[in-house]
């Protein structure tokens, strides 16, 4: 049974009053790939009344009040993505779709979705407690660049209003924060909950922690934003995190140390709970949710990544340590997904952040946390790293047995690097296999070594390691299939000539990129910082940013230099660079010297791919036959 979505729902279960009311920027569709789903089954499990209301109506204030007023309180997120992120490319267009609204149609939430249903409560009924969470306010949660405006923002919990700001995954604190609430506590008296934000006057500002340049600071000097944004990653480890505090003018953001994370037995019992694991029915007659379709028939079975890519937003809001759920729980959920109606046979994806990491990377992180200011993986894997995937290829294999399932797909993206390291090849032959669906998703992202380590990602030759494995292992087997890179134009650090680089390399690797993943700015990660601030936040040192348009494009065009569509901005990047030489009839030549007037599309036509966020992209990119 869905959770109530109005008054008469309420009635029907016998309630007369809700004890939370949720409120989600996304359609309502009770998966637990959805957070909002997560959070308002956890709360049910945990004893509440909960009330849903999915994407209200920002321009009528009686659409906060379904339910009337909530016993305890509001709980607020803008659902899965942020709300920005959702309605615009990285060129700032308006999106023409939106696969988390039914229908897939655009304006069912508005901009900074979070901040606007926080003012709507907070007209209708005063001071009644407010709790924000999901990714917006996650990333939001210190002062931060603002790509759409050009600005620095203060901490959302400044602008929106509410009472305390729940960051991370937030099970844990969620229970924390409601069983104190239903004890009659306030908001101000919740202070010691890790996994929280709130403001207090500076009077009040604990004594312990480490302190941010204020949001004064870092709104007019570029290098205070940078030094605030490597403290603000360096300390989210629940091992070994300090509290962090960051002035607001008269106010003190407190960000307590971050809650632990869920142990294997709690994983299990959260995807235990009693999910409709599809869209609510009153989206039926609108054509659904689309966003459902990724995920209906995939399965979790990790959280966390020691990846610690810096242009992706999982380190600051998952974590980097990595939980992971029991096989018996996961071939449990695959017997469900068996069940289902309209189960075809195929299991899309037994993956999370990223699919084959399993456990932590290393034992010392039991007892010190993650090292604070180094990656397990890259330039190079540490020579502490743990690299085994008995466990994960024991779980696929049962999974692929079960009755009724034709295959079993892995959808979610390996780390080819850390897959290298094993010493046995056990796992790399069975998903050659058994596990890929002609096309395997990679994300190389660049070739040239300064842009990579801008990204925090290894060196080409760990690509180029795994490529030349993964296809004589194809070969073996009689298959043919194929990489899907991903590619991604103007990150901080990459100049044209790097970009020049990357379209030769595409080329001697007979790669033909459909689509381009520019670097899209979105809040809380490093590369945004370095994007922001032109500034390394861990060296303090200088860094190229393409931020012009024509830059922009000339970086994205050269990745499809072979599309007629790219030529002219391709030459035209080639003569900037002062690589005429690569406009010729040469095998070594990026493209010919005919006359730039023939079968030339407008460059306003030109097609990218703007969703900018690792766990939004689809199928970017197709890699021809080796």
């Amino acid at each position: 049974m869905f959770l109530p979505i109005n008054k008469d729902d309420m009635i029907d279960r016998g309630w007369y009053y809700v004890d939370f009311v949720y409120i989600s920027g996304d359609a309502y569709v009770d998966h637990p790939s959805f957070g909002a789903a997560i959070i308002s089954r956890v709360l049910e499990n945990a004893g509440y009344k909960v009330g849903f209301i999915s994407q209200p109506d920002w321009k009528d204030p009686e659409s906060v009040q379904v339910f009337g007023k909530p016993r305890y309180g509001f709980f607020v997120s803008s659902g899965n993505i942020d709300s920005m992120v959702a309605h615009y490319t990285v060129a700032k267009r308006r999106r023409t779709e939106d696969l988390y609204s039914p229908g897939g149609k655009t304006g069912k939430r508005p901009d900074r979705a979070v901040e606007v249903y926080c003012k709507l409560i907070r007209n209708a009924y005063g001071d009644i407690p407010i709790v924000i969470g999901g990714l917006e306010a996650s990333l939001r949660r210190f002062a931060h660049y603002d790509y759409w405006s050009d600005k620095i923002l203060p901490s959302i919990l400044v602008s929106s209003g509410a009472d305390i700001l729940s960051f991370g995954m937030g099970e844990k604190q969620t229970v924390a924060i409601a069983d104190a609430l239903s004890r009659g506590k306030k908001p101000s008296q919740l202070r010691d909950i890790k996994g929280i934000c709130y403001l207090c006057d500076n009077a009040e500002t604990p004594y312990e922690g480490v302190e941010c340049p204020s949001f004064e600071n870092v709104s007019v000097n570029k290098r205070e934003y940078a030094i605030a944004a490597r403290i603000q990653q360096d300390e989210q480890d629940f091992f070994r995190g300090r509290i962090l505090k960051q002035k607001h003018g008269k106010k003190m953001l407190v960000q307590n140390i971050p809650m632990e994370p869920l142990k294997t037995e709690e994983l299990d019992a959260i995807y235990r709970l009693p999910f409709m694991r599809t869209y609510h029915p009153s989206y039926e007659h609108l054509g659904g949710v689309p966003a459902i379709e990724e995920v209906e028939f995939s399965i979790t079975h990790n959280r966390g990544c020691f990846g610690g890519c810096n242009f992706c937003s999982i380190a600051f809001h998952q974590g980097r340590y990595i939980t992971s759920r029991s096989k018996e729980s996961i071939i449990e959920e695959a017997k469900l997904l068996t069940k289902m109606p309209n189960f075809k046979g195929y299991i899309h994806d037994v993956g999370g952040p990223t699919a084959n990491f399993r456990f932590p990377s290393c034992s010392g992180q039991e007892e010190r946390g993650l090292c604070k200011g180094k990656k397990c993986l890259a330039p190079k894997p540490c020579k502490n790293l743990i690299s085994d995937h008995t466990e994960y290829l024991d779980i696929l294999r049962e999974v692929r047995s079960l009755p009724n399932v034709k295959k079993v797909f892995i959808r979610s993206g390996v780390r080819f690097d850390y897959l290298l390291e094993d010493k046995s090849n056990a796992f790399f032959k069975e998903m050659v296999q058994h596990h890929v669906s002609g096309q395997l998703k990679l994300a190389p992202e660049h070739c040239s070594a300064h842009v990579l380590d801008k990204m925090g990602k290894p060196h080409i030759e760990a690509y180029k390691r795994f490529a030349d494995k993964y296809f004589n292992y194809t070969k073996s087997i009689g298959k043919e299939q194929y990489i899907v890179p991903y590619l991604m134009s103007s990150h901080p650090g990459s100049t044209l000539d790097d970009a020049i680089d990357l379209a030769l390399f595409i080329k001697k690797q007979r790669l033909k990129p459909e689509q381009v993943q520019d670097f899209y700015p979105t809040p809380g990660t490093i590369s945004t910082a370095m994007f922001y601030t032109e500034l390394d936040p861990y060296t303090l040192e200088k860094v190229y940013v393409a931020k012009s348009s024509e830059d922009k494009a000339m970086q994205r065009a050269l990745i499809r230099y072979f599309a007629p569509e790219s030529r002219e901005l391709v030459i035209k990047a080639l003569h900037k660079a002062h690589r005429a030489d690569l406009i010729g009839h040469s095998p070594d030549c990026l493209i010919d010297d005919k006359s730039t007037g023939n079968n030339i599309s407008k460059i306003t036509n030109f097609k990218s791919n703007n969703r900018g966020n690792d766990h939004n992209r689809g199928k970017n990119y197709v890699r021809k036959k080796k």
